[in-house]
């Protein structure tokens, strides 16, 4: 089996491999054989990425582990590993039956480019049995291999549909899948099912992950004896995002008055969640982030509000102890006595009962983080209290009139100290109009890409644009990001995307991916920015200016100087 190891960023890398079925076969291998250091595993259509944490291994050690497992393969061995295998999935991997109503709005228009009519399409659409291969895009969508041999020829849409309904069922290149919400899409609609892909009432959110066995199946024709729910498990289910705790334990909240223009609730995010397609997400600016809680002394991983461009104001209910740090902000203390006085920034400061504290607009930076001592009673959803605005996972947003109440994060006993002095030197953040060195890790796709176009990468000023959010920073140049010839026009497969990955859409102007970016995308990435410089992106205001500086080359012999056999 040949494979390919391309740097991804400075903690990850991008497995390459001829196909699907050889890319599952490692991905199974590596989960069961599973190298120290690996924190995520993203399948995709003929890639593996896999991001480690540089303190307990090296991009080298985990190429040479891959390379050992693919080279236990010869061509026979494999076959047998492989029959073997589809007969176990065959015996007891899941299988998730999908109803489906074929009244799609491609159905016509797909049936006629393959030449049948729409009753062979559905005829064909319905008897195969699909494998769920991988999850990506949003949570629940999941990528479904197999089918017809005619549905390799399904191609995307020319332009996609700025809105695809929830349920809709969809073809794209040879590959299946349910839209689990309304969302952008390019695929071929065929039809829609009623059954949610992703619930977070459920045990279980999503229906479908990677590894089930998936079957569609025609209302119109199917049995009234066919059951298409799941099966309920016993586990608690998983509380949706307006399901964050009202009731506080100890007596003390902040009563939102104004609440800025985005304050969510973050910590450092969701771990382990990537085959049901959720990405880590988490705050920002984790730096800032964890200062604001040593200051209060809480955990470092408490949750925190991460608030764009200040205005907030809050009064306090109870006493409580408070710090504000990243984004430079004014912070004016009113107290219940009419008395008013300026808070030093990046110091915790003491309020009582009545108490108002007022935010300014940021001068510096973009997100501030206001961390309280007990930390914020908010219901975690999978396992964090992370607010991720593209999956819709997490907590709602703070809103004016919103009672957020102060949690027991620390014990009344614990002896962890607050910090009183200023004992954080302030850090310096851009302003519009400034221009921000970024360092850049060369890859995945650089060789997608003219040598001019690299040389403009790193020569040219890129305007950040108001189109910016926690999903990614827009970028804008005078010249664009141009393809080399034999790229042009060409789709490149759906494969996992990193936190600061710079991906350059089809027109040549990139796009800075920020935590709550999807977790595979389709479009080349040609670097992605160094691990030490992501809390610095996330606080790059509208109006300023990014300059890359590359400080890794794009260079595969360095992980190892071969490829995998």
């Amino acid at each position: 089996m040949r494979a390919r190891c391309l740097p991804a960023s400075d903690r990850a890398i991008l497995i390459e491999l001829p196909d699907l079925a050889k890319t599952l076969a490692l991905f199974e291998a590596l989960q069961s054989d599973r190298p120290v250091g690996i924190e995520e595993m993203v399948p995709a259509a003929c890639t593996i990425l896999i991001e480690f944490a540089p303190y307990a291994t090296t991009a080298a050690r985990i190429w040479q582990h891959v390379q050992r497992l693919l080279a236990r393969w010869d061509a026979e061995a494999q076959a047998q590993a492989q029959g073997s295998a589809a007969a176990k999935q065959a015996l007891h991997s899941r299988l998730v039956e999908i109803p489906v109503v074929y009244d799609g709005a491609d159905l016509s228009s797909l049936a006629q480019l393959l030449d049948i009519d729409t009753t062979e399409l559905i005829a064909r659409h319905t008897g195969a049995e699909y494998q769920a291969a991988f999850a990506g895009f949003a949570p629940g969508f999941v990528y479904l291999a197999g089918g017809h041999a005619s549905f390799d020829k399904v191609p995307r849409l020319p332009s996609p549909r700025t809105k695809v309904p929830a349920g809709s069922v969809a073809m794209g290149g040879h590959f299946s899948a349910v839209y689990p919400k309304d969302s952008p899409g390019g695929w071929q609609l065929i039809g829609t099912t009623p059954v949610a892909m992703w619930d977070l009432s459920r045990a279980e959110p999503a229906l479908v992950q990677p590894g089930f066995r998936v079957r569609f199946v025609d209302v119109t024709r199917a049995s009234q004896s066919t059951v298409f729910l799941p099966a309920k498990s016993g586990a608690a289910p998983a509380q949706p995002p307006e399901s964050a705790a009202k009731a506080s334990t100890s007596g003390s909240a902040l009563t939102i008055k104004a609440a800025g223009l985005q304050t969510v609730f973050q910590d450092l995010g969701r771990l382990g969640q990537t085959g049901m397609g959720v990405s880590v997400s988490g705050a920002l600016d984790r730096q800032s982030m964890r200062t604001a809680n040593r200051l209060v002394g809480n955990p470092t991983g408490t949750a925190v509000l991460e608030n764009v461009m200040g205005g907030m104001h809050w009064q306090c209910q109870g006493s409580a102890v408070l710090a504000i740090t990243g984004a430079r902000v004014a912070i004016e203390v009113t107290t219940a006595q009419g008395q008013r006085f300026q808070q030093p920034q990046d110091q915790a400061f003491a309020v009582d009962d009545g108490d108002q504290v007022r935010v300014g607009p940021s001068t510096a930076g973009l997100r501030c983080y206001v961390a309280v001592r007990g930390g914020f009673e908010v219901q975690a959803v999978l396992g964090s209290c992370a607010t991720d605005t593209l999956a819709m996972v997490g907590p709602a947003a703070v809103q004016a009139g919103d009672a957020v109440q102060v949690g027991q994060a620390v014990p009344a006993n614990d002896l962890h100290a607050v910090q009183w002095p200023a004992a954080h030197a302030a850090r310096q953040w851009p302003q519009a109009g400034e221009t921000v060195w970024l360092d850049l890790v060369l890859g995945p796709r650089t060789d997608w890409f003219e040598p001019q176009s690299l040389q403009l990468l790193t020569e040219q000023v890129w305007e950040v644009t108001a189109q910016s959010n926690r999903v990614g920073i827009r970028l804008q140049g005078a010249h664009p990001l141009l393809r080399q010839a034999q790229y042009q026009g060409v789709e490149l497969p759906s494969e996992g995307t990193v936190l600061g990955a710079v991906q350059v859409p089809a027109n040549g102007q990139p796009v800075l991916f920020l935590a709550d970016h999807p977790l595979t995308g389709g479009y080349p990435v040609v670097g992605a920015v160094a691990s030490h410089h992501i809390d610095l992106a996330g606080q790059v205001p509208p109006g300023a200016q990014v300059r890359f500086r590359v400080v890794q080359p794009f260079v595969v012999e360095q992980l190892n100087g071969l490829e995998g056999e």
